[in-house]
């Protein structure tokens, strides 16, 4: 049986998940996956987080991508992060540079198995700032001018590409050499705030060449994430990962509550599989959810079977297609032969993200540049972590 065959039914463990540990976060970015802003103060508690490491642990789970919100926002979170280390789980944490001081990015350099990634979403200030606000390219690059200077190697540079930072694809990748830190190029779903600002960011038909053709020649020394396994379909050259969606099969999100989905990018009831709260834990959840269980049955891949590069793209992504109201069955919502336009322009409503921790402001703004970002109305919305420790 091929690896690829051995993942689309299932492992009897992920071989990673992505633990949003917190829904605070100092920014406000445009796009956010999981609108993310304000604290929930259901938050799993740090002996609860504890004993998830430890499930994580018996089940040989080999890391986990540690996100939110900003995730070293918590009081606890260095805590955790040396558990996870000492309980042989890996972590690599994703992180705006708000906490990665010179003193932290010197620990950080002595702690095996950890790896960073710091987010950006313009090479310069003026595109970055627009999506995820003002002064937050300073604060990242701050952060990995620290990790560099402390000898951290090979760190992370994690950007999502829109419309506005495709042209800047070479720049990204000189900041990374600047750095010896390693790019890694994301795809732009359109989940959480992202729904709103999809269909104004996502790269158009020709940018989506201009990629593909860009990581065909630079691909690898460039993370995906298999983030573009859909852009296939333009070529012969296959792009380095998996071509196929892992969705409760390979990969999962745990929430900062302990909701568990079959992707980090599907935030959604439809795609809740269970609670790590409950009996069993998360171990129950990633085993018997009826969820998990349905998404590891062979998949219907509908008219899209019938497209020649079909066994290229696998159809796209999951969670890309329910948020523009497509069928799961149907193509990805970005198709690059095209078998998705038609499909877009007869649809109805969408079904809209279900989860939102966005700090409360008067307006809804595209913070582009020479656009004015929203106002908040009052001092909590703009200080989300009001109450928690700032160390």
């Amino acid at each position: 049986m091929r690896l690829v065959e051995h993942f689309e039914h299932g492992l009897d463990a992920p071989i990673c998940l992505t633990w949003e540990l917190t829904y605070a976060c100092n920014l406000a970015c445009e796009h956010c996956l999981s609108s993310s802003g304000r604290r929930d103060p259901r938050e799993l508690s740090t002996a609860e987080c504890k004993a998830v490491i430890e499930e994580l642990q018996r089940m040989q789970v080999f890391y986990v991508n540690i996100g939110g919100g900003e995730p070293t926002v918590r009081p606890d979170f260095w805590e955790l992060l040396d558990y996870s280390v000492d309980h042989g789980v890996g972590v690599k944490f994703s992180t705006n540079g708000v906490r990665i001081t010179s003193e932290r990015a010197r620990q950080l350099a002595a702690t095996d198995y950890v790896d960073v990634q710091i987010s950006i979403d313009g090479a310069t200030a003026e595109v970055n700032d627009a999506v995820r606000g003002p002064g937050s390219f300073a604060m990242a690059y701050r952060a990995m001018q620290n990790l560099s200077d402390a000898g951290f190697e090979n760190f992370k540079i994690s950007v999502v590409m829109t419309r506005h930072n495709v042209a800047q694809l070479d720049e990204f990748k000189a900041i990374a050499d600047t750095f010896g830190a390693q790019l890694r190029i994301t795809r732009l779903r359109p989940s959480g705030r992202g729904a709103d600002v999809w269909s104004q960011l996502h790269p158009t038909a020709d940018q989506q060449l201009r990629i593909y053709d860009w990581l065909v020649a630079n691909g690898e020394n460039v993370l995906t994430g298999d983030s573009f396994f859909h852009l296939n379909a333009l070529g012969s050259t296959p792009l380095p990962g998996l071509n196929l969606c892992g969705a409760g099969r390979v990969v999962c999100l745990i929430d900062p509550i302990g909701d568990v989905y079959a992707c980090p990018f599907a935030i959604h009831d439809q795609f809740l599989a269970g609670n790590v709260r409950s009996p069993g834990g998360f171990e129950s959840v990633w085993r018997t959810s009826e969820l998990f269980t349905q998404l590891r049955h062979p998949q219907s891949g509908g008219a899209c079977t019938s497209c020649s590069a079909y066994d290229a793209c696998k159809g796209g992504c999951m969670a890309a297609k329910f948020f523009t109201g497509l069928p799961l069955d149907g193509p990805d919502p970005e198709c690059v032969r095209g078998n998705a336009e038609l499909a877009l322009a007869t649809v109805g409503a969408a079904p809209r993200p279900d989860k939102d921790h966005s700090r409360r402001t008067r307006q809804v703004v595209l913070g582009l540049p020479g656009t004015r970002r929203p106002i908040p109305e009052r001092a909590c919305d703009a200080s989300p972590l009001t109450g928690l420790d700032r160390s």
